[in-house]
């Protein structure tokens, strides 16, 4: 079983979802403690190093990063896919590592 660490950005993000939304993406987050690489899809570019897995009806993701090392899986971020958004969750991700609130 891994372990699950919620990093300041994702839990602010979580904080400002309805209860309802709230409770499915934990849920979500909580299946990852069984196999993490199995669920989620490695992304790709900048984003390399991290996984993402859909939730709430495919229209959110939870980003995130495995270290097999110490058994854990760090969730660095959540929310809501919207492509070609600057608010789409893998933009501000990529943001977020250029600007270094996030180590690749």
């Amino acid at each position: 079983m891994y372990k699950i660490r919620i990093t300041k950005i994702a839990s602010e993000a979580l904080k400002q979802l309805d209860k309802k939304t709230q409770i499915k993406i934990i849920q979500r987050i909580e299946e990852l403690k069984r196999n993490p690489a199995l669920l989620g899809k490695q992304l790709k570019g900048p984003l390399k190093e991290l996984r993402s897995i859909r939730a709430v009806r495919q229209r959110y993701r939870i980003i995130y990063k495995i270290l097999e090392t110490e058994i854990l899986v760090i969730i660095v971020g959540i929310g809501l896919r919207k492509d070609g958004d600057k608010k789409d969750i893998y933009e501000l991700m990529k943001k977020y590592i250029r600007t270094g609130l996030i180590k690749e």
